[in-house]
């Protein structure tokens, strides 16, 4: 056999064995990263986020923060999960005459990178 000829079929092989590989991984998920902003007058004291499918709001994203208003906060998403919805809860305090509350936003995509905001 040729040694041009051999050094061809290796490098094919070669070329054929990281294309394998490479279809075998797993997909990478989009970038989750967004921006939230509190455009309302009252204190968004607690902020969740969970998929579509699901019937918990797991925990809250805020934690023991909360987003003043006129605030705004990164807030990454990067949880493994190949979709980008997600439902929205933000529940805000009590202010200005009106009482707490919870607005919930279904189908939320976040894979854009770009900004949600709370408003009134």
């Amino acid at each position: 056999m040729p040694k041009n000829t051999m050094i061809r079929g290796v490098a094919a092989a070669i070329a054929l064995l990281t294309i394998s590989l490479f279809a075998s991984l797993p997909a990478q998920a989009e970038s989750a990263t967004f921006t939230l902003v509190n455009k309302t007058s009252r204190t968004l004291e607690e902020f969740y986020a969970s998929p579509p499918s699901t019937d918990d709001w797991e925990e809250d994203i805020l934690g023991v923060d909360v987003l003043e208003p006129g605030a705004s906060v990164k807030i990454n998403m990067d949880d493994g999960r190949e979709d980008c919805l997600y439902d929205f809860k933000g529940v805000l305090g009590a202010g200005n005459g009106v009482g707490s509350g919870a607005l919930i936003q279904s189908n939320v995509s976040v894979c854009d990178g770009g900004t949600y905001e709370y408003t009134e």
